[in-house]
């Protein structure tokens, strides 16, 4: 089940590019791709997830701005509605209530949760982000962002620079993100116990620039860094790292060694959900 949610649209991906090598795709066309892929990746995973709804660092409003910006190319709804829904699936994670859990499919918790009307109260999960300038203006600027999102690929490389730098990529990045709600909460391991049926899914971690370390996000919510192993490559801590050592991010929390054995003692990999604490919330 794995391969079909999250490997096969990306092989089947790689199959059309073969197939429509130097016809309708080349090189430019892929770097675009990635190019863009990358940046509005950790404007979600960076700025929307750690930065923005958990607070998991601070950073120079000009960074800030730009890390929400790119978030909001990312077409997953701005970014006050982002953050409210997602402090509604901490609040009630594979609960009644939470907008995504899996408990009610895995279609349901990838993009079906999407289509019914009763989002998060933003008044009511995140209140404190309706009197912050930087986060309303982007905000309610969402649309433009959008078409901006769209117009720098198409005036970098044309109708196939938009396809592949535009719509391709809004593709895979809205697939990545939904598989942290839907393939992270049904398969993968369970390092930690924590009141939800979170897991780890390397393939994820791997797509998603680190949110697919997820077991470990809920065992720990306002960590900045998801990947506690050094093996789990977490590319969106990196970024954080990188801004807080000239000076554009401050105020990064990380969870001690220490804490994080204590807490891991008490989990096996297949360990079902108990009731803990959720740290951070």
């Amino acid at each position: 089940m794995i391969l079909v949610v999250v490997v096969a649209p990306f092989l089947a991906t790689g199959f059309a590019v073969v197939q429509l090598w130097q016809w309708a795709v080349s090189w430019r066309d892929l770097a675009l791709l990635v190019a863009l892929y990358v940046p509005i990746s950790l404007g979600v995973t960076a700025g929307f997830h750690r930065m923005l709804t958990h607070r998991s660092f601070r950073a120079h409003p000009a960074v800030r701005g730009a890390l929400l910006v790119l978030g909001s190319m990312a077409l997953e709804g701005p970014a006050i509605s982002w953050a409210a829904n997602h402090l509604k699936h901490h609040a009630l994670a594979d609960q009644e209530g939470d907008p995504h859990s899996p408990a009610d499919g895995l279609l349901h918790a990838h993009f079906g949760w999407l289509f019914r009307i009763d989002q998060a109260d933003p008044a009511v999960y995140c209140r404190h982000l309706l009197t912050d300038p930087v986060v309303r203006f982007v905000d309610r600027a969402f649309p433009a962002w959008v078409v901006l999102g769209l117009l720098i690929p198409f005036a970098l490389g044309g109708w196939t620079g938009l396809l592949w730098g535009g719509l391709v990529r809004i593709f895979l990045v809205h697939h990545v993100t939904w598989s942290v709600n839907s393939v992270c909460h049904t398969f993968g391991n369970r390092p930690f116990a924590t009141a939800d049926r979170s897991r780890n899914q390397w393939a994820v971690g791997l797509l998603a620039l680190g949110e697919g370390w997820h077991n470990n996000h809920h065992a720990f919510p306002r960590s900045a860094v998801h990947g506690l192993d050094r093996w789990q490559l977490d590319l969106s801590a990196r970024l954080i790292g990188a801004l807080e050592q000239v000076g554009l991010a401050r105020d990064v929390q990380r969870i001690a060694p220490e804490a994080i054995a204590r807490k891991r003692l008490r989990a096996t990999p297949n360990s079902q959900p108990e009731t803990v604490r959720m740290d951070g919330l």
